[in-house]
């Protein structure tokens, strides 16, 4: 039995028709639906429904609303079935819009699941706007305020809150965290002030209805805020900000579109800000004194003389601190399995790239490849021309036992993706070894040792640097300043490297100088854009992308790299390259890994 669709009429005598996108994985049309005059009243652009869809009901966003064309069959349309609360405004329906283009995805619904409410949502709260004027503020958060917004360098162990009360004073604030955990304790500090605060996702009504600061994790870039009048990014440097998943979109890059739509300034906070960050922003750091002592001391163990595959990461220094019973010790090896290190036998120098001094791994037998910038060369050093090279460095499992043993106590060992089940106790120890989950799980640390920090260093990836950076600094966050007795240990063969003698000065600056110039010298981000494509089709997608003006696409561990001068360029080549029949592709904008 088949049920004529119920045409309504809208004011002017026309059906209204709604343009849907479904709540459906892998389905990126739009589809039109009539509205029944049970829902004129509720059903608005970004409103949630559900509706019949091939046999099944699924639920879906309004993402247009209108008379109908003239050559829509209405007669043939089905009507929504009901309302399912709002969602994204039409300001943020443009934001995903947009979103959808910058990263390529060529599909709304990610974002439209990012900028909606995790529970059904009927109206908005009232507005709960106040005139608290909390203390302390920071003066450099508002003077960079005053001059349009920019980046501010604030030192890991120096409190983030009176940045955000400096921004609150401004009007709404829209606050991006890169962790759940930092928001959920900044979001219960600014309530104790007297200031009304939605924590997002789970208030997300309030935030609809307007707060003096709406707070979240990287999710929050989406979050409605009434009136933005000054936007706020917590730890830009932080990977979490990045969306792992296709689309690969970045809070930072989301705010910073909202800031500039609204003409709100965009104020992004970091220990050590990354180059993408700094590029065409006003930079404020503290003195360089001052800088300093909000570090904690880092003390390089310097094994560029001995012979790598001789190097214990059980150094001498290290075993001082081990055996000192009144300090607990965190030691970091992001190495599980076999290392990828190679080190020439005779010169017993590691084996890097000589185009861009990234660490050259054998991929192919005979052959060495740069995971940064894809130059490849026989087995052979640089350096001596010996053929004779060995892999170095053993992995997290094996080295618990020669800690406990050097140690002289209990030993635990912290791996991500282990412990998740069982309630994790740090108090059980005074000794942890791990990869850097050991930073995120353990606290009250006294020494962080990174056992293998070449491992880092050398990391076959553009920004292996700035992440090596963002380790230390959040190491230094962990163990404290140096007054205090903060101490962190790099063990490494190469002391000279820019991210160890910028940690040693505690002047990240050290580091951003270096590696605009290097990424200047490479092509890479932010001098221009990145692309990754993979995926069935992916070869024909990527040879019409190389017949575009601006574009170059060249193959890459399996995959194509598509470089650009800018995103502009990049969307557009995207944009105006049709896909392959039936293709599979994968599309990940400015990868965080590649």
């Amino acid at each position: 039995m088949t049920t004529t669709p119920v045409v309504t009429e809208s004011v002017s005598g026309l059906p209204v028709v709604a343009g849907i996108v479904p709540d459906v994985t892998g389905l990126d049309r739009v589809f039109d639906y009539l509205v029944p005059p049970s829902l004129t009243d509720v059903v608005a652009l970004g409103s949630r429904v559900r509706m019949s869809l091939n046999g099944r009901r699924v639920g879906g966003w309004v993402v247009s609303l209108g008379s109908p064309s003239s050559d829509l069959a209405t007669n043939k349309l089905k009507s929504i079935d009901k309302s399912s609360g709002i969602g994204p405004d039409a300001e943020m329906l443009d934001l995903c819009r947009w979103a959808s283009d910058r990263w390529c995805a060529s599909r709304l619904r990610p974002f439209l699941v990012t900028a909606s409410p995790n529970t059904v949502v009927t109206r908005a709260s009232p507005a709960r706007r106040t005139k608290v004027l909390a203390e302390p503020v920071s003066p450099a958060a508002t003077s960079l305020l005053a001059q349009g917004g920019g980046v501010l360098r604030l030192p890991p162990s120096a409190d983030q809150m009176p940045t955000v009360l400096a921004a609150a004073r401004l009007g709404p604030t829209l606050v991006v965290c890169a962790s759940v955990d930092n928001a959920q304790i900044l979001a219960t500090r600014l309530r104790r002030t007297g200031i009304s605060v939605a924590l997002m996702p789970h208030e997300w009504a309030q935030a609809r209805g307007g707060v003096d600061v709406v707070i979240g994790a990287r999710a929050a870039a989406f979050a409605p805020c009434p009136n933005l009048a000054v936007a706020v990014v917590l730890d830009e440097h932080e990977e979490s900000l990045q969306e792992e998943r296709a689309p690969t979109w970045h809070a930072r890059d989301v705010l910073a579109r909202r800031a500039r739509l609204a003409k709100a300034p965009l104020l992004l906070v970091s220990p050590c800000p990354s180059v993408v960050g700094l590029h065409q922003r006003t930079l404020l750091a503290p003195s360089s004194e001052r800088e300093h002592a909000s570090w904690p001391t880092v003390q390089v163990v310097d094994q560029s003389d001995l012979e790598p595959w001789k190097r214990s990461l059980l150094s001498s220094e290290l075993i001082a601190h081990l055996r000192h019973a009144d300090l607990r010790v965190a030691c970091v090896l992001n190495t599980k399995g076999q290392a990828r290190l190679l080190a020439c036998r005779s010169c017993k120098m590691l084996a890097r790239c000589e185009s861009c001094t990234g660490s050259m791994v054998e991929n192919v037998v005979g052959q060495l490849d740069c995971g940064t910038c894809q130059r490849s060369r026989p087995k052979v050093c640089a350096n001596c021309g010996s053929s004779v090279l060995s892999r170095i460095r053993p992995g997290v499992g094996r080295l618990r036992d020669e800690l406990e043993a050097a140690a002289q106590r209990d030993v635990l060992a912290v791996v991500a993706g282990k412990n998740k089940d069982e309630l994790f106790d740090d108090t059980t120890a005074d000794v942890f070894i791990g990869t850097e989950a050991v930073l995120h799980r353990c606290r009250r640390i006294d020494v962080v040792a990174f056992l293998d920090f070449d491992s880092e260093l050398l990391a076959p990836r553009y920004q292996a640097s700035e992440q090596a950076m963002a380790l230390v600094a959040k190491a230094a966050r962990l163990v404290g300043i140096r007054e205090r007795g903060g101490r962190i240990i790099l063990q490494t063969s190469l002391p000279d490297n820019d991210v160890v003698l910028a940690a040693v000065a505690g002047d990240p600056g050290i580091l951003s100088q270096a590696e605009l110039a290097r990424r200047e010298m490479l092509g890479f981000p932010p001098v221009s854009a990145l692309a990754v494509i993979e995926g069935e089709g992916g070869d024909a997608f990527a040879s019409s992308l190389s017949a575009m003006g601006g574009i170059t696409v060249v193959a890459h561990r399996e995959k194509w790299l598509v470089r650009a001068s800018n995103h502009d360029v990049l969307t557009h080549a995207f944009i105006n390259t049709e896909r392959p029949a039936h293709s599979k592709i994968r599309i990940e904008v400015d990868p965080p890994r590649i």
